[in-house]
């Protein structure tokens, strides 16, 4: 009987090429999800993880891995997403990534995909830079979470609409269920406090069940 090495069973390429493959997808998907455009969204999105190491190399260069998407809705207005190198993310480290970012002023958001947390100094930089920064680990963005066959549907309702839910039914946002600013859904979709959110139970229940949450 012949004998099967199990290092030709491991997949060929390396394991950080495949965080930045699956992490980069997430991110796209995401986007999308907020109302942003993306270029060739579709094709990426149909890119294989050969592909991928294709283009960007077996050990790709974060700086390379950008994306920048404009808002639908305003296409003037644009949000940036920064894949950061290095597991000590530091206050020098912060300011030199900021220091680099050009047209701030067009921006809605700017998003670091990084690879450890940020120290306090660090995090108190991005708190104070001009534009709202988030922070995603990339060992959370290796699975689009919102996708998960358990995970109702979501609907960010807009100003608008919650002015109506809140007349129809008298009350006041505070009254609502809570959904924390930290959840990892609040996160994914980017929503801020005061945001409500409808919620969509459809699986495995006769009834389509609906409830709202207030991001607080």
């Amino acid at each position: 009987m012949q004998k099967v090495c199990i290092k030709s069973l491991v997949e060929n390429g390396s394991l950080e090429s495949r965080r930045y493959y699956l992490a980069r997808r997430t991110v796209i998907e995401m986007l999308s999800d907020r109302g942003y455009q993306v270029p060739d969204m579709d094709a990426q999105l149909r890119r294989s993880l050969a592909e991928f190491r294709a283009e960007f190399s077996d050990h790709p260069e974060a700086d390379r891995l950008r994306i920048t998407a404009r808002r639908a809705s305003d296409p003037s207005r644009k949000i940036l997403v920064i894949f950061c190198e290095g597991f000590q993310t530091r206050k020098q480290n912060a300011v030199g990534i900021l220091s680099q970012i050009v047209n701030k002023e067009m921006l809605d958001k700017v998003i670091l995909v990084v690879q450890s947390k940020m120290n306090s100094h660090a995090q108190k930089v991005l708190d104070e830079y001009s534009v709202k920064v988030e922070t995603f680990l990339i060992a959370d963005l290796l699975v689009n979470i919102s996708k998960h066959f358990l995970e109702p549907k979501y609907e960010i309702l807009s100003p608008g609409e919650k002015d109506k839910l809140i007349k129809k039914h008298a009350i006041e946002d505070k009254k609502l269920p809570m959904m924390l600013e930290s959840d990892a859904i609040a996160r994914y979709y980017g929503l801020e406090k005061g945001q409500v959110v409808k919620v969509c139970y459809a699986g495995g229940i006769p009834h389509s069940l609906v409830s709202y949450r207030c991001v607080v």
